[in-house]
C-alpha cells in the first residue's frame, strides 16, 4: 500500500508559492545580467536534485539559452558527504567561450560545487556563475561564491522540489524538513 509522503514531513520551510515567486525573481535577475551578452548562455543543471528548479528557472528566462546536465556526487546513499567527489555524468557539449550558469539545488559543505567549478573552469568558459536554490551556509567547509541564491536554510535534512532522500520526495512542490526518525 503506497504511503502519503506528506506524513513524513516534520515542517514546511519554503512553500510552493514562495519558491515560484523567488524563481521568477531569479529569472528576472538573469535576464537583466545577460541582456547584453552576445555569447551563448548555457545552464548546467546538477542532477538529479536541480532538475525541478532548472526547468522552472529556464522558463523564467526570456533569453536564448541551452541546457546541459552533470551528475556529481560526494554523498552516495548517505546523508553526509563522503568527502570524495565523483563525476557520474559529464556534459554532452563543449562550454568553451560560453557564458555558463551552474544551476544547483542546494549548497551544503561546498565540496561538490567547488570541485565541479574547478573542473568547469578548466574547460575555458567565457564566464562561470552559480545559481543555487538553497544555501546551507552553517555547513560550509569550502568557501564557494553563489552569484544567484533562492533561500538560506537551516542545518536540517530538507527534501522536496527536487531534493530527495533515497530517491523519494523530489516531487513535493515545497521544501520541507524530513522527520529525523526516517533517516537515522
Amino acid at each position: 500500500m503506497p504511503r502519503n509522503l506528506l506524513d513524513d514531513i516534520k515542517e514546511t520551510l519554503i512553500s510552493a508559492e514562495q519558491i515560484q515567486q523567488r524563481v521568477l525573481e531569479l529569472g528576472q535577475q538573469l535576464n537583466a545580467d545577460y541582456a547584453d551578452s552576445e555569447r551563448e548562455i548555457i545552464f548546467i543543471g546538477v542532477l538529479k536534485g536541480a532538475l525541478m528548479f532548472m526547468v522552472d528557472l529556464a522558463r523564467a528566462v526570456n533569453l536564448p539559452i541551452s541546457i546541459d546536465f552533470m551528475a556529481v556526487s560526494s554523498y552516495g546513499a548517505s546523508t553526509q558527504s563522503s568527502g570524495i567527489v565523483r563525476i557520474i555524468k559529464d556534459l554532452d557539449a563543449s562550454i568553451e567561450g560560453k557564458d555558463v550558469v551552474v544551476v544547483e539545488d542546494i549548497v551544503d559543505s561546498g565540496l561538490t560545487l567547488s570541485y565541479m567549478l574547478d573542473n568547469l573552469r578548466s574547460r575555458n568558459p567565457a564566464s562561470l556563475k552559480v545559481c543555487a536554490l538553497l544555501n546551507k551556509k552553517d555547513r560550509r567547509t569550502v568557501d564557494t561564491q553563489l552569484d544567484y541564491l533562492g533561500f538560506d536554510v537551516p542545518d536540517a535534512f530538507v527534501v522536496g522540489y527536487g531534493l530527495d532522500y533515497n530517491q523519494l520526495y523530489r516531487n513535493l512542490p515545497f521544501i520541507g524538513v524530513l522527520k529525523p526518525e526516517l533517516y537515522r
